[in-house]
């Protein structure tokens, strides 16, 4: 008998649990999908150099520590559909009905409901895994074919990982429902809630006001090491801007006692509006530092571009909590305009949205913070993994590629003049044919450049014209000519046009032992070679003609090989053993330090990197997306069954249903609008200052076009997502008022 009622009940709950089946079904789909790479019987079809061991074991770290959150989300959900019930559970209660019998009868009525999403989910993630292995596939540079596929680990793991969740939760909520007085489920949709206003702005201006001291004391440490009155105006303007912003803030929480005593009407609510305008003076401020830095070179200091990014960050945070709390008040101002507030259904609307504001605003304020951190993963994930694929095509150019490095050695007899003849012999040994093979060194232009070795000295090296030609037809491009006593440049596609023709016009001559030379009409090149031919710390090496590099001090040796065949990733990792047990390779010791680098590690190891990062953050970013979405519309859904009389008064009155639908659709279009716009205004706000400060290698490896086209991608996918849950609710939400 129970097990009729069991499945009655959930057969006729279907309705009031649908919200609650659609999140978990998209949080199985997405927790199967992204597990699914880590499968032991996960096996794509990709060459020898690649390696997939890496991405298993911290794919499925990742994945398990962010889909922790989702345990939130179902206690979240379970306690909405306990209040749902509460009346049920009384008069089954009342009918004679144990408690405890009522609230087990529950705990199987959600393990059926968890169950069915849980199958549901898995085969729609068998579907979405194939996306994602495309996905990572297209990133290796292989071709693939959806097949829906589901591997037995996962699944297990998925299952054991949900069903204990719903368990665990499940007897929370008989614990829940067993202290809850029967009375009190009979009157719980006649409650009303405390209008009390929360004080939690309080602790908030606090933190704010520590959080000034730290602005202020980091803005008179730039001004006091780093100001020189020979700077350009607008250096000077962001010095002040930085020390007075910081300054009024706190002057505004210092002198509000004050006020407060002089003026009795001055409450928390002026304060707040006069830090919040600060705050957006501190932002600029803040923001103006990375702007200034590149356009003038400023020195300020190793880790300021980081420091004032994580100061928006804070700024931004403020500014969200101060405005949702202001809120009320422009909503209360609104009210007051009795020409606008009286017309139509405008007054019934208002007192709806002040009413709930009162009791939720320190809710939607952290799920206006939550959704600014996701739309801030999202929008970061193409500049993020545009920068490392790029800068991995620059720097993984050849096959094999080894080199010496010379900062820790003391002695000019200590520098190195190695050909690297093992490694040809252990390519002999395993049959692997070389396509093309350039060893070469690197020289001072002086030799007293031996001994520079301050990071802003190091010295910028020379490369032999041949040897430069030589690595030039290794990847493709033409050779370049130079007349005696002429030079030219080879620079880092990270070097903006700036830099560039800052260092020719600083350099119209260069000094050698050989002699004097001069720039060539064509001073600058950019071919797409090894960044080891660079020095420490330098964009630039010189190119000089080969009988004058045969007059100088050699700095390094380098070998660069391209091989016929891709190398076999285990091939490469016996190689690079080989190359450690033959040659120190240790940078914490003295003297000559030799490294070596092979395209299939490196192109391997690198993309699974990229490859974890991208759907981690993906991961994590969606998941953060559907528990505020559930929740704004949990919410909405509650204040639909316990105000449903308000617009049934309103239907008495002679309302007509098209204007309570357009009512309807204007209240969840503020609660749903005001969060996703806050949470969108501060995400672009830092996206901005995020893309600036790192706009040398969105231009150098990604593209300002190629970066847009991706973040539009993204909005509209969020646009995609949001009107889903936006739709959904608004139906169930008319469902609950016209029933």
């Amino acid at each position: 008998m129970y097990v009729k009622l069991i499945l009655r009940n959930a057969r006729r709950s279907i309705g009031d649990y649908l919200i609650y089946i659609v999140t978990l079904t998209l949080c199985v789909a997405m927790f199967y999908a992204f597990l699914s790479i880590t499968s032991s019987y996960y096996k794509p079809e990709i060459g020898a150099q690649f390696d997939l061991s890496l991405l298993g074991n911290n794919m499925k770290a990742a994945i398990c520590v962010i889909t922790l959150l989702l345990l939130f989300l179902i206690r979240y959900v379970n306690q909405f559909m306990i209040y749902r019930k509460q009346k049920e559970f009384a008069i089954q209660t009342i009918m004679g009905m144990e408690q405890k019998l009522t609230a087990r009868l529950f705990f199987f009525e959600t393990l059926i409901m968890g169950g069915a999403a849980l199958l549901i989910g898995c085969l729609l993630g068998g579907l979405l895994a194939q996306l994602i292995t495309a996905m990572q596939l297209s990133s290796m540079g292989y071709p693939y074919r959806i097949i829906w596929t589901l591997y037995p680990d996962t699944l297990f793991l998925t299952a054991v990982f949900f069903l204990v969740s719903f368990v665990g939760i499940g007897l929370f909520n008989i614990r829940t429902i067993r202290k809850i007085k029967v009375i009190d489920m009979l009157q719980a949709d006649k409650v009303n809630e405390t209008l009390k206003k929360s004080r939690w702005i309080y602790g908030i201006i606090y933190l704010f006001a520590l959080f000034l001291l730290m602005v202020l004391a980091a803005g008179i440490s730039k001004r006091y090491f780093y100001f020189d009155p020979r700077l350009p105006g607008l250096v000077h303007v962001m010095f002040a801007a930085n020390i007075g912003a910081p300054a009024l803030g706190l002057m505004l929480v210092v002198l509000f006692p004050a006020g407060r005593l002089l003026r009795k009407k001055m409450d928390i609510t002026v304060l707040t509006g006069c830090l919040l305008a600060a705050d957006l003076l501190l932002i600029v401020s803040a923001a103006s530092v990375p702007i200034l830095q590149q356009k003038y070179s400023l020195a300020l200091g190793k880790g300021t571009i980081n420091l004032y990014a994580m100061f928006i960050l804070a700024e931004i945070g403020f500014a969200v909590c101060a405005f949702m709390y202001l809120t009320g008040n422009l909503v209360e101002r609104k009210k007051k305009n009795r020409q606008w507030a009286c017309r139509e259904e405008n007054l019934f609307f208002l007192g709806q949205i002040q009413t709930k504001l009162r009791t939720t605003t320190k809710t939607m304020t952290l799920i206006c913070l939550t959704l600014m951190v996701s739309i801030g993963l999202f929008l970061s994930i193409p500049a993020l993994v545009g920068w490392a694929s790029g800068y991995l095509e620059e720097r993984a150019v050849f096959d094999i590629r080894m080199a010496s490095t010379y900062n820790r050695t003391e002695k000019v007899e200590e520098l190195p003049d190695t050909g690297y003849g093992f490694v040809t012999d252990f390519l002999e040994e395993e049959g692997i044919a070389v396509a093309d093979d350039c060893t070469l060194s690197v020289y001072f232009p002086r030799e007293e450049l031996f001994y520079n070795r301050m990071k802003s000295d190091f010295p910028v090296l020379a490369v032999s014209l041949s040897d430069y030609n030589h690595l030039r037809r290794m990847v493709g491009l033409d050779a370049v000519s130079l007349e005696e006593g002429i030079f030219t440049t080879q620079w880092r596609s990270t070097a903006s046009e700036e830099e560039v023709e800052a260092f020719l016009d600083g350099h119209p001559s260069v000094e050698t032992d050989a002699g004097t030379l001069r720039p060539a009409p064509d001073k600058a090149h950019h071919a797409g070679i090894s960044e080891n031919v660079y020095n420490l710390y330098t964009d630039v090496i010189y190119v000089f003609p080969d009988s004058v590099c045969g007059k100088l001090l050699a700095a390094e040796r380098q070998r660069y090989i391209n091989t016929a065949e891709p190398v076999p990733y285990e091939t490469c990792a016996r190689l690079e053993a080989l190359f450690g047990e033959t040659l120190p390779t240790d940078i914490n010791r003295d003297g000559v330090i030799y490294l070596i680098r092979t395209r299939s590690m490196e192109v391997s190891d690198t993309t699974t990197g990229i490859f974890i990062l991208k759907t981690s953050m993906t991961y994590a970013a969606v998941v953060l997306f559907i528990i505020c979405f559930t929740i704004l519309a949990l919410q909405q859904l509650l204040d639909g069954s316990r105000y449903s009389y308000r617009f049934g008064v309103l239907r008495k009155l002679g309302v007509e249903d098209t204007r309570i639908n357009r009512l309807i659709f204007r209240q969840l279009a503020f609660w749903f609008g005001l969060p996703v716009c806050m949470a969108a205004a501060g995400a672009a706000i830092f996206a901005v200052y995020f893309f600036r400060t790192i706009s040398v290698q969105i231009s150098a490896y990604v593209g300002t076009g190629k970066l847009m086209v991706q973040v539009g991608a993204v909005v509209v996918i969020l646009s995609v997502l949001l009107a889903c849950y936006f739709i959904s609710t608004w139906i169930l939400f008319r469902r609950q008022v016209f029933e």
